[in-house]
C-alpha cells in the first residue's frame, strides 16, 4: 500500500513537472509585438463634425426603429422582438445624446459666467 501511494505521488509530481516545463517553454517563445493602431497618424476631429456624426447615427437608429415598427404594424414582418430591440436602442441613443447636450450646455453656461 505504501508503495502504491509512493508511485502515485511520484506520478503526480512528474505530471506537475511536465506541465511546468511546458509552460516555461511557452513563456520563452519569441513574442512578436504588432504596431499599436492608436499610434498611427490620426487626424484631429472637430467638435462640430463629431456632433454631426453622432446626430446622424442617432437619426439612423430612430429611422431603423421606425421602419421596423411600421413593418410589424402593417404585417410585412413578424419580428416584434427585433422591432422592440431597435426601438430601445434608438431610445437609449437619444437619451445619451440628450445627456451629452445637457453637459455641453452646462459647460457653455459656466464659461459664460466666468469673469474676464
Amino acid at each position: 500500500m505504501l508503495a502504491t501511494n509512493l508511485t502515485q505521488t511520484t506520478t503526480a509530481q512528474q505530471l506537475m513537472l511536465d506541465k511546468m516545463q511546458l509552460m516555461q517553454a511557452q513563456a520563452e517563445q519569441d513574442i512578436t509585438v504588432k504596431a499599436n493602431p492608436l499610434d498611427q497618424q490620426v487626424k484631429p476631429l472637430a467638435f462640430s463634425s463629431a456632433m454631426t456624426q453622432v446626430l446622424d447615427l442617432v437619426n439612423g437608429h430612430q429611422a431603423a426603429a421606425s421602419a421596423k415598427m411600421t413593418a410589424v404594424e402593417t404585417g410585412k414582418s413578424d419580428d416584434l422582438v427585433g422591432a422592440m430591440i431597435a426601438s430601445q436602442k434608438a431610445s437609449l441613443s437619444f437619451s445619451a445624446l440628450m445627456q451629452v447636450r445637457n453637459k455641453v450646455v452646462g459647460a457653455f453656461e459656466d464659461v459664460m459666467k466666468m469673469p474676464v
